[in-house]
């Protein structure tokens, strides 16, 4: 048994990473696949909310430069499917870890019992999902996901993920983000003669480090908190599981 889980888990990983490097759409479908059938994952819906907020921060640095919001959105538009690869990844582990933790679930399970009834909890379809007013809670989920946090600061699996997909697939694409960028024509009046040219949005070396740097910033910050909810959402599908 403990080889065939080890091929098992290679199996995800693999998967996983042709993905997410190699952007192979089958590979996730074959993933999600797997996970339905395998470990009984299927509810599964990631929000991607990390593309706006790279573009606010994007647009933010280039306050300077004249043609920000034409930047800003050319790196929105350019990078939008590799962030919401890395955003759909990072929720399926979050959601795998969650869904795979009989401690939490069990400690969750009680916490429903004491609030619902066994039979309540039959007729619940949402649990905790979405807490509101509730401390108990609330109180519950913030050890959680203070669990995880001490578990990231340990192994900085996230982090060192981010790093290296960044470096492999982003920084490439920043480099060259003059090539993907519609071209807009530009008029210079002179007292005898006029010019016209294209617009050159190559950023200098000091603005795509800030760019590229602060992307890398905000992905950590945001796929954190994206594993830790999508980790709370599948504890309460556990539960919920136990009683269909």
């Amino acid at each position: 048994m403990a080889t065939e889980s080890i091929k098992l888990w290679q199996l995800y990983d693999g998967l996983k990473n042709k993905f997410l490097f190699n952007n192979d759409i089958n590979s996730i479908y074959i993933l999600l696949a797997l996970y339905d059938l395998e470990e009984n994952i299927s509810n599964i819906y990631p929000q991607y909310i990390c593309r706006k907020s790279i573009k606010r921060r994007v647009k933010y640095i280039l306050s300077q430069n004249s043609n920000k919001d034409e930047i800003a959105q050319s790196i929105s538009y350019l990078i939008h499917e590799d962030i919401n690869r890395i955003e759909l990844c990072f929720y399926l582990e979050g959601y795998k870890y969650g869904y795979n933790n009989n401690k939490w679930a069990n400690i969750l399970e009680k916490k429903a019992i004491e609030q619902f009834g066994i039979e309540g909890i039959y007729k619940n379809k949402s649990l905790f999902h979405f807490i509101s007013g509730n401390r108990e809670i609330s109180e519950l989920r913030k050890n959680l996901r203070i669990e995880i946090e001490g578990w990231e600061r340990k192994n900085r699996y996230i982090e060192g993920l981010v790093y290296t997909f960044a470096n492999k697939i982003i920084k490439k694409k920043l480099r060259s983000i003059d090539k993907y960028i519609d071209k807009q024509l530009q008029m210079d009046i002179y007292p005898e003669y006029f010019d016209i040219k294209e617009v050159n949005y190559n950023l200098g070396d000091e603005e795509l480090d800030k760019v590229y740097h602060s992307i890398v910033k905000l992905l950590i910050k945001n796929l954190k908190s994206i594993y830790k909810e999508s980790c709370w959402l599948a504890l309460n599908d556990k539960v919920i599981k136990r009683y269909m």
